[in-house]
Protein backbone atom coordinates (compact mmCIF):
# COMPACT_ATOMS: atom_id res chain seq x y z
CA UNK A 1 0.00 0.00 0.00
CA UNK A 2 2.53 2.31 0.73
CA UNK A 3 4.49 1.71 -2.70
CA UNK A 4 1.16 2.77 -4.01
CA UNK A 5 1.17 5.83 -2.38
CA UNK A 6 4.48 6.95 -2.92
CA UNK A 7 4.10 6.22 -6.72
CA UNK A 8 1.06 8.24 -6.73
CA UNK A 9 2.60 10.98 -4.93
CA UNK A 10 5.57 11.03 -7.16
CA UNK A 11 3.09 10.98 -10.66
CA UNK A 12 1.13 13.78 -8.92
CA UNK A 13 4.72 15.66 -7.97
CA UNK A 14 6.45 15.22 -11.74
CA UNK A 15 2.74 16.23 -13.41
CA UNK A 16 2.68 19.47 -10.91
CA UNK A 17 6.44 19.99 -11.85
CA UNK A 18 5.46 19.94 -15.60
CA UNK A 19 2.18 22.11 -15.70
CA UNK A 20 4.78 24.37 -13.93
CA UNK A 21 7.28 24.63 -16.40
CA UNK A 22 4.96 25.05 -19.41
CA UNK A 23 3.13 27.65 -17.11
CA UNK A 24 6.93 29.43 -17.46
CA UNK A 25 7.32 29.28 -21.05
CA UNK A 26 3.81 30.35 -21.72
CA UNK A 27 4.53 33.71 -19.04
CA UNK A 28 7.58 33.65 -21.15
CA UNK A 29 5.83 34.68 -24.27
CA UNK A 30 3.93 37.18 -22.94
CA UNK A 31 7.41 38.76 -21.81
CA UNK A 32 6.30 38.28 -17.79
CA UNK A 33 8.80 36.03 -15.36
CA UNK A 34 8.23 32.92 -16.85
CA UNK A 35 11.99 31.66 -16.95
CA UNK A 36 11.84 32.76 -12.87
CA UNK A 37 8.81 30.66 -12.10
CA UNK A 38 10.82 27.45 -14.36
CA UNK A 39 13.98 28.14 -11.74
CA UNK A 40 12.17 28.32 -9.08
CA UNK A 41 10.31 24.62 -9.84
CA UNK A 42 14.12 23.74 -10.43
CA UNK A 43 15.18 24.65 -7.05
CA UNK A 44 12.18 22.76 -5.72
CA UNK A 45 12.95 19.67 -7.18
CA UNK A 46 16.56 20.08 -5.80
CA UNK A 47 15.83 20.42 -3.10
CA UNK A 48 12.97 17.26 -2.22
CA UNK A 49 15.12 15.59 -3.75
CA UNK A 50 17.93 16.22 -1.42
CA UNK A 51 20.34 18.34 -3.47
CA UNK A 52 21.27 15.84 -5.68
CA UNK A 53 19.81 16.35 -9.14
CA UNK A 54 21.48 19.56 -10.69
CA UNK A 55 24.25 20.64 -8.28
CA UNK A 56 25.61 24.07 -8.17
CA UNK A 57 26.48 24.55 -10.95
CA UNK A 58 23.11 23.46 -12.49
CA UNK A 59 21.49 26.23 -10.58
CA UNK A 60 24.02 28.44 -11.28
CA UNK A 61 23.88 27.63 -15.10
CA UNK A 62 20.08 28.44 -15.44
CA UNK A 63 20.25 31.33 -12.66
CA UNK A 64 22.67 32.29 -15.34
CA UNK A 65 20.35 32.08 -18.16
CA UNK A 66 17.63 33.55 -16.39
CA UNK A 67 19.16 36.74 -16.02
CA UNK A 68 20.08 36.52 -19.90
CA UNK A 69 16.95 36.26 -20.84
CA UNK A 70 15.62 39.44 -18.83
CA UNK A 71 18.24 41.30 -20.45
CA UNK A 72 17.99 40.03 -23.92
CA UNK A 73 14.33 41.00 -24.07
CA UNK A 74 14.99 44.15 -22.77
CA UNK A 75 17.28 45.21 -25.19
CA UNK A 76 15.44 43.38 -27.94
CA UNK A 77 12.88 46.40 -28.67
CA UNK A 78 15.75 49.19 -28.49
CA UNK A 79 17.50 47.21 -30.80
CA UNK A 80 15.08 46.94 -33.14
CA UNK A 81 14.49 50.54 -32.99
CA UNK A 82 17.76 51.42 -34.02
CA UNK A 83 18.13 48.64 -36.57
CA UNK A 84 15.42 50.69 -38.28
CA UNK A 85 17.23 53.96 -38.08
CA UNK A 86 16.45 55.05 -34.77
CA UNK A 87 19.23 56.94 -32.46
CA UNK A 88 20.35 55.83 -29.32
CA UNK A 89 17.63 57.56 -27.39
CA UNK A 90 14.76 56.02 -29.39
CA UNK A 91 16.27 52.98 -27.83
CA UNK A 92 15.51 54.43 -24.39
CA UNK A 93 12.18 55.50 -25.68
CA UNK A 94 11.70 52.46 -26.61
CA UNK A 95 12.14 50.52 -23.28
CA UNK A 96 9.99 53.54 -21.36
CA UNK A 97 7.41 53.18 -23.99
CA UNK A 98 7.46 49.70 -23.04
CA UNK A 99 6.84 49.69 -19.71
CA UNK A 100 4.48 52.26 -19.67
CA UNK A 101 2.44 50.80 -22.34
CA UNK A 102 2.13 47.52 -20.64
CA UNK A 103 1.27 49.44 -17.89
CA UNK A 104 -1.46 51.40 -19.41
CA UNK A 105 -3.32 48.66 -21.35
CA UNK A 106 -3.18 45.94 -18.83
CA UNK A 107 -6.13 47.05 -17.63
CA UNK A 108 -7.88 48.67 -20.68
CA UNK A 109 -7.56 44.98 -22.31
CA UNK A 110 -9.49 42.65 -20.19
CA UNK A 111 -8.01 39.91 -21.70
CA UNK A 112 -5.44 38.57 -18.60
CA UNK A 113 -2.15 39.46 -19.65
CA UNK A 114 -2.74 39.99 -23.38
CA UNK A 115 -2.97 43.72 -22.70
CA UNK A 116 0.43 43.65 -21.06
CA UNK A 117 1.56 42.28 -24.12
CA UNK A 118 -0.31 44.17 -26.56
CA UNK A 119 0.77 47.61 -25.10
CA UNK A 120 4.24 46.74 -24.30
CA UNK A 121 4.46 46.55 -27.73
CA UNK A 122 2.48 49.54 -28.63
CA UNK A 123 4.49 51.48 -26.14
CA UNK A 124 7.85 50.23 -27.56
CA UNK A 125 5.98 51.61 -31.14
CA UNK A 126 4.96 55.13 -29.68
CA UNK A 127 8.07 55.76 -27.87
CA UNK A 128 10.33 55.20 -30.44
CA UNK A 129 8.27 56.68 -33.15
CA UNK A 130 8.09 60.05 -30.93
CA UNK A 131 11.41 60.23 -30.08
CA UNK A 132 12.46 60.18 -33.64
CA UNK A 133 9.95 62.11 -34.57
CA UNK A 134 9.81 65.23 -31.73
CA UNK A 135 13.85 65.13 -30.91
CA UNK A 136 15.29 64.40 -34.44
CA UNK A 137 12.43 66.13 -36.70
CA UNK A 138 12.37 62.85 -38.59
CA UNK A 139 9.68 62.67 -40.92
CA UNK A 140 6.79 61.09 -39.81
CA UNK A 141 6.91 57.57 -42.35
CA UNK A 142 10.83 57.47 -40.83
CA UNK A 143 9.42 58.34 -37.23
CA UNK A 144 6.87 55.45 -37.79
CA UNK A 145 9.26 53.23 -39.48
CA UNK A 146 11.52 53.19 -36.40
CA UNK A 147 8.46 52.70 -34.33
CA UNK A 148 8.11 49.46 -36.04
CA UNK A 149 11.21 48.14 -35.45
CA UNK A 150 11.26 48.79 -31.80
CA UNK A 151 7.54 46.77 -32.21
CA UNK A 152 9.41 43.58 -34.25
CA UNK A 153 12.14 43.52 -31.31
CA UNK A 154 9.98 43.66 -28.98
CA UNK A 155 7.99 40.22 -30.26
CA UNK A 156 11.53 39.00 -30.98
CA UNK A 157 12.64 39.56 -27.59
CA UNK A 158 9.41 37.55 -26.64
CA UNK A 159 10.80 34.29 -28.71
CA UNK A 160 14.14 35.05 -27.51
CA UNK A 161 13.70 34.72 -23.99
CA UNK A 162 11.40 31.67 -24.35
CA UNK A 163 14.23 29.98 -26.50
CA UNK A 164 16.28 31.05 -22.90
CA UNK A 165 13.49 29.31 -21.09
CA UNK A 166 14.27 25.98 -23.40
CA UNK A 167 17.88 26.45 -22.62
CA UNK A 168 17.10 26.28 -19.25
CA UNK A 169 15.46 22.86 -19.55
CA UNK A 170 18.40 21.74 -21.59
CA UNK A 171 20.95 22.71 -18.52
CA UNK A 172 18.43 20.79 -16.44
CA UNK A 173 18.78 17.68 -18.38
CA UNK A 174 22.62 18.28 -19.18
CA UNK A 175 23.42 19.03 -15.35
CA UNK A 176 20.92 16.01 -14.12
CA UNK A 177 22.90 13.05 -12.00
Amino acid sequence: MQDVLNFSLAILGWSAFGLVILAGLALDLLGLFGNWIILAAMVVVWIVMGFVPFGWLGIGLMFGLAVLGEILETVAAGYGARKFGGSKGSMLAALLGCLGGAVLFTPLIPVPLVGTLIGACIGAFVGAALWEYIKHEKKPGEALWTGLGAAIGKVAGLFVKTLVGFAMLLAAAATYQ
